[in-house]
């Protein structure tokens, strides 16, 4: 039996207290790319529904289409061949004989919507053969989000290579400031990019360099057209998110102000910020140093309340963080009790972003993003150190250390 079938067994059987007897995957035309991931197979341009079952304890069944009889040959286990639509249903029931509840990438009322890649037809579909249906969530964080030690020391690594592409940066904004250059967002940008060759690094998406009012953008990103200039007196955010070649990522964001001080207003909304990054961040610690089960909607609050009492909650629009892995928005629990209320338990060998803002429309927006990541009895800070004032970038010293 693969490595992958046992690594879905120990899930199961890690998710015990649940009751789960199986893990029903399904595909139809690449509709659940995390089936073809978890179980190891490579894409397939497939054009018939096939569905396997893993139990919990037992050999696994697939069923699949006469006219693609070979579609999860890679995968071990019984097969059971369809053609007509009744024996597709027939087929279904045999594959779940003996089970009364099996997961499925669903989530009621689609709360977690990273794991929500069932349809409702075929999730009623599976109910009618007298099984109850319950989300995979959970499983999929245990076989997607659980780190690897290669994968934590390959993530350090890539936050350093962040860390240092952000004092370059800011140095390097300084510098043509200085001099008198013409300065844009998409040239910072670029130079952000050839750091992240320089330091061995790739990203799905080029960093936010985001100016001014373009800050109060969550997610903004910078066009050549349309690209602010940088210049004496702008307030500048930078987002940035790398990994190595086959690795896990990093993401970070800071911020600076192109001037010699920092603006008082500018300060105190990073205070509020910085204070709620701190409160999530602590709050994890002490649950997992107490041994204490926490989960993302809870973290998500204790951020979201010191920005609430500070009079901005209306300013705070997204949830606090996200899961990290190969991709920079992970398939692990959500520090959110805003968007989507994630109420998975956050485990340990998986990591997160705590990145907490404030978006004040026409003026300018503050975010400040660190990454943690769990071990069994603690919470760790990676890339430190944390940004804890915003960066005068015209000051004698222009590092963000």
């Amino acid at each position: 039996m693969s490595d992958r079938i046992e690594a879905i067994q120990a899930a199961l059987r890690a998710e015990q207290a649940a009751s789960i007897d199986a893990w029903l995957f399904c595909d139809f035309r690449g509709s659940d790319p995390l089936a073809y991931r978890i179980l190891g197979l490579p894409p397939a341009e497939l054009t018939r529904r096939w569905f396997y079952c893993v139990r919990a304890v037992g050999s696994p069944r697939a069923l699949v289409s006469a006219v693609e009889p070979s579609a999860l040959a890679r995968l071990p286990g019984e097969r059971i061949v369809y053609r007509a639509w009744r024996e597709l249903r027939e087929g279904l029931a045999a594959l779940l004989s003996g089970c009364r509840r099996v997961a499925m990438q669903y989530s009621p009322e689609n709360l977690i919507p990273y794991v929500s890649r069932v349809d409702a037809g075929t999730v009623e579909l599976v109910r009618g053969c007298g099984v109850e249906v319950v989300s995979s969530a959970d499983l999929v964080q245990r076989c997607e989000a659980v780190w690897s030690h290669e994968q934590y020391e390959s993530h350090r690594r890539a936050a350093r290579g962040l860390r240092a592409t952000v004092d370059e940066t800011f140095a390097f904004i300084a510098d043509r400031v200085r001099a008198g250059h013409t300065l844009t967002e998409t040239d910072a940008q670029s130079f952000m990019l050839d750091c992240f060759r320089r330091f061995g690094l790739q990203t799905s998406k080029p960093p936010i360099v985001a100016v001014d009012d373009h800050s109060a953008n969550p997610h903004y990103a910078p066009e050549p057209a349309t690209a602010a200039p940088i210049r004496p007196g702008s307030f500048v955010l930078i987002d940035l998110w790398a990994k190595e070649p086959n690795g896990v990522y990093a993401d970070i964001t800071w911020t600076g102000f192109v001037g010699d001080t920092v603006p008082a207003r500018v300060a105190d909304v990073f205070e509020v910020v910085r204070a709620a990054r701190d409160a999530a961040v602590d709050y994890v610690k002490r649950a997992v140093r107490a041994r204490r089960p926490v989960c993302g909607a809870e973290v998500d609050e204790a951020a979201r309340q010191v920005i609430r009492d500070a009079g901005y909650g209306d300013y705070f629009v997204h949830r606090t963080g996200h899961s990290i892995g190969v991709e920079v928005h992970g398939n692990g629990a959500n520090i959110d009790g805003f968007e989507n209320p994630d109420t998975r338990r956050l485990l340990p060998a998986t990591c997160f972003s705590i990145e907490p803002g404030i978006y004040l429309p026409g003026e300018f927006g503050v975010r400040s993003e660190v990454d943690v990541y769990l071990s069994d009895d603690d919470a760790e800070v990676t890339g430190l150190p944390a940004q804890e004032a915003v960066i005068a970038l015209l000051a004698a010293r222009t590092r963000s250390t």
